[in-house]
C-alpha cells in the first residue's frame, strides 16, 4: 500500500462545498448475518513476501495483511495461494482490496462479484477498497461517503456475508488528511468530513469494524499536540484519530498504523520532511506504545503495523515504515 495520505497537510483553507458526485442508488437492507466477534484485541502487520512469519509472530502478531489491487478481470483464485499461506502459517488473513490509482470509473457490480468470489476462499477479514475520500483511489467528482456506502460498501458486505457470515467486513480506511479544508472538493474530502457522510449514509450497518490508516505521527502516541508539521491537525495524533473514528459506532480496525524514519536511509524525502527528526529507536518505542494505547481504548479491534519488512525506498519512502530494517 502506498501511504498516500500520510504527508500532513494544514488545516483551514477553503472549503469546496460537497461537490461529490451524486447517489444514484439507495443502499440495499443488510442480509442477516450476524456481526463477527469484536471481543478482543489483535494484532498484525502488512507485508507483501510473508517471509517472516517466525519474527511477526514473536512481536505477537497473529493477523497478517495484504493488498491485491482488484481491476476488471482479476480471477478470486488470484488471492487463493496467499489465503492459504497465511492460514497454513497460523495467521489469520486480512486482505485490503482497492482498485488502479487516479481510476476513471469503478465496475461496482464486477468488485462486488469479484469479492464474493473471495469471501468464498475463506479469508478472515476484507477490506472494501482503500482510501475512498482523495482521487488518487477513487474517480474525481464521484467522491461522497454516501456514494461509497451505496454502490460499494453495502453491496459488498451483504454478497461477502451471504457467501461467507463469518468473514470480517472490514469498511474501507479513508486517507487521513486535511488537505481540503475541512470538507469536500471534486477531488477529495477531509476524512473528517467523509466520516461524517459515511454515518449519515448508515455505513455502520454494512461493517464489523471500521478501517482506520494511521501514519503522520512523529511525535509519542501519547501526545496530542507538538507535531512537527505544526497546526497540530487531528490525523497527526493517534487518540484524535480514534475519537473521530469512533463516531460510526462501530470497532476499529486499523489496517495502516506506521511510523517513518529515515535515519538509516540518510534522512526521509522532501514531502515526508516531518519526519526527519524521528529515529529508528523513536519508531520502534512509538510503535510500541501505540498499540498499547490502542489494545486498551476499549474502541480498536485490530492493528496491522504498516509495515513489516517493505524495501521499496524512494518518493514514497515504504522501507522507512518497516520493522525490519
Amino acid at each position: 500500500a502506498t501511504p498516500s495520505g500520510s504527508t500532513p497537510a494544514a488545516a483551514g483553507g477553503d472549503d469546496g462545498g460537497d461537490t461529490g458526485g451524486t447517489t444514484p442508488v439507495a443502499a440495499p437492507p443488510p442480509v442477516s448475518a450476524p456481526p463477527v466477534a469484536n471481543a478482543g484485541f489483535e494484532l498484525g502487520g502488512q507485508t507483501h513476501s510473508f517471509a517472516n512469519p517466525q519474527l511477526m509472530s514473536y512481536a505477537g502478531m497473529n493477523w497478517v495483511k495484504f493488498q491485491h489491487k482488484w481491476g476488471p478481470g482479476n480471477n478470486p483464485q488470484d488471492v487463493a495461494g496467499r489465503i492459504n499461506q497465511a492460514q497454513a502459517n497460523g495467521f489469520k488473513v486480512l486482505l485490503s482490496i482497492p482498485g488502479s490509482p487516479y481510476p476513471d470509473s469503478i465496475d461496482y457490480a464486477a468488485y462486488v462479484e469479484f469479492l464474493g468470489g473471495v469471501a468464498a476462499l475463506g479469508p478472515d477479514a476484507i477490506e472494501v477498497w482503500n482510501e475512498v475520500n482523495i482521487d488518487f483511489e477513487w474517480p474525481v467528482g464521484e467522491i461522497n461517503g454516501a456514494n461509497y456506502v451505496n454502490n460499494m460498501l453495502a453491496p459488498a458486505f451483504n454478497k461477502s456475508k451471504s457467501v461467507n457470515p463469518n468473514v470480517l467486513a472490514v469498511g474501507g480506511a479513508p486517507a487521513p488528511t486535511g488537505a481540503f479544508g475541512g470538507g469536500c472538493t471534486a477531488n477529495g474530502c477531509d476524512d473528517s468530513a467523509y466520516i461524517a457522510q459515511m454515518v449519515a449514509a448508515g455505513a455502520g450497518s454494512y461493517m464489523d469494524c471500521m478501517g482506520v490508516h494511521y501514519n503522520a505521527g512523529a511525535t509519542p502516541p501519547s501526545q496530542a499536540s507538538g507535531h512537527p508539521a505544526g497546526n497540530d491537525h487531528y490525523s497527526w495524533h493517534l487518540q484524535p484519530m480514534i475519537n473521530l473514528y469512533a463516531q460510526l459506532g462501530k470497532p476499529l480496525c486499523f489496517t495502516e498504523l506506521g511510523y517513518l524514519s529515515g535515519q538509516d536511509f540518510g534522512g526521509v524525502p522532501p514531502r515526508f520532511s516531518w519526519a526527519g527528526g524521528t529515529s529508528v529507536q523513536q519508531h520502534a518505542s512509538w510503535l510500541a506504545e501505540a498499540v498499547s494505547i490502542a489494545a486498551n481504548s476499549g474502541r480498536v479491534r485490530m492493528v496491522i503495523v504498516f509495515n513489516v519488512d517493505f524495501t521499496l525506498w524512494g518518493d514514497d519512502p515504504q522501507a522507512g515504515y518497516a520493522m525490519i530494517r
